[in-house]
């Protein structure tokens, strides 16, 4: 069978979408970074003409990733896993601390940020992983090992940017759809519900609501169904979560990551100090209206009222400029690109790519929904860029290579047997 070309099978709708959204995320960084006195869109000094390059850059970028044969990205998965990881772990002893996060390498006015571009590396790994026939996740040994591949580059994450490190733990819905345990899902919804409670009332109270629980549950089952020593250790599990949650919070994070908890659940009330962004960017989003203000002509993006506006708040100009209904345009291109893979995902001829499909959606989708929901107030500040609307290189770069190795896995299934 003569191998067709990949300009002939890669998706296009896709890469529209794709060149639409890069396109739109120059624009609203434009209208967020414009200065009062209008120069060139080439200019570097400012954030819109860097992006103009960044955004060039990422062409020849596209097409080194396209060119490389797709059974180079499965064959050294493990390989490129490693490197991302030492990368990160690199961080320790070469990283750059910005604003207060050392989750960069610099090179003179240049920075990388190897947590972007990890993800693509931990999703290729987690796909190989899975794919190899010997792998069952009832197995408990391949369990720990597919959660190992996850956990790892968290740990070397969390001391240095603990909101990139969430992104990865939304792999685990990929393990569950490659046969994980939905017990596993459940623990994790639990423990968020305990951790939240943990938050906003007394720990003894949780204990003793858990205790009342698990007596009802026990004389409500029959009596073959009853487990003492289950339930025992339930209880234990959240006596000793609640109040080791309650201690990291008091002792171990810092005082702006509890202030952003605490105005998020209602404890605190600071317009003006750690809740002034998110303050802002509601106002913003909410004068928008229907319809908008019309593009450059936001007055709070004019106003520079939004900190950092052009990068994790670049929603706030869409939807001060663009409306609700412009809002729910940047939304539904969103959704379109999400089902869009999934559906291509389960067209794959290969575990490997089908797998490496679902990854590539969940993390897009859990970067657009944490992003969105933290400019609108129902999600703390943890600093998750818009994929291809945020300002900056490593998130661009790490979300088309992401992306364009997937395209290239799917143009490529036309020569797969």
């Amino acid at each position: 069978m003569k191998n067709q070309s990949v300009s002939s099978n890669i998706d296009w709708m896709i890469v529209s979408i794709y060149i639409v959204m890069v396109i739109l995320g120059w624009l609203n960084i434009y209208s967020s970074s414009l200065p009062e006195v209008e120069t060139s869109i080439f200019d570097l000094s400012q954030e819109y003409g860097k992006q103009l390059l960044i955004i060039a850059l990422t062409i020849p970028l596209i097409i080194i990733v396209l060119s490389i044969d797709s059974k180079f990205y499965e064959k050294f998965s493990f390989v490129i896993y490693i490197i991302g990881v030492l990368a990160i772990a690199g961080l320790f002893v070469f990283g750059k601390e910005v604003k207060g996060q050392t989750n960069w390498y610099s090179f003179g006015s240049f920075g990388l940020q190897p947590s972007e571009f990890a993800k693509a590396a931990t999703s290729l790994a987690l796909a190989k992983y899975l794919s190899d026939v010997q792998v069952n996740l009832k197995n408990l040994n391949h369990q720990i090992i597919a959660l190992g591949l996850i956990f790892l580059p968290i740990l070397f994450i969390v001391p240095h940017d603990p909101g990139s490190a969430l992104i990865y733990t939304i792999l685990i819905f990929v393990l569950h759809r490659e046969g994980l345990p939905s017990s596993y899902l459940w623990i994790g919804l639990f423990t968020i519900i305990i951790f939240v409670l943990s938050l906003v009332m007394n720990s003894i109270y949780i204990v003793i609501l858990t205790f009342l629980i698990l007596v009802f549950i026990y004389y409500r089952s029959r009596i073959a169904d009853r487990n003492l020593v289950i339930s025992i250790v339930t209880l234990a599990m959240v006596t000793t979560f609640s109040y080791s949650t309650s201690y990291v919070f008091d002792n171990v994070l810092k005082q702006h990551h509890r202030d952003r908890f605490n105005i998020l659940l209602g404890k605190k009330v600071d317009d003006k100090g750690v809740g002034y962004n998110v303050n802002q960017s509601k106002i913003a989003i909410g004068s928008g209206g229907l319809f908008g203000k019309g593009y450059l002509e936001g007055t709070q993006t004019k106003g520079g009222f939004v900190p950092e506006q052009h990068t994790d708040y670049i929603f706030t100009t869409v939807g001060e400029e663009w409306g609700f209904f412009g809002s729910l345009l940047v939304i539904g291109l969103y959704l379109a690109l999400f089902f869009r893979i999934i559906y291509l995902s389960e067209r794959q001829k290969t575990k490997f790519s089908r797998i490496y499909g679902y990854s590539v959606a969940s993390i897009l989708f859990v970067h657009f929904f944490v992003n969105i929901a933290m400019v609108l107030g129902i999600f703390p500040t943890i600093g998750v860029p818009l994929p291809f609307f945020s300002y900056g290189g490593s998130g661009l770069w790490g979300f088309t290579i992401l992306l364009f190795i997937f395209l290239k896995m799917d143009a490529n299934k036309v020569n797969e047997w």
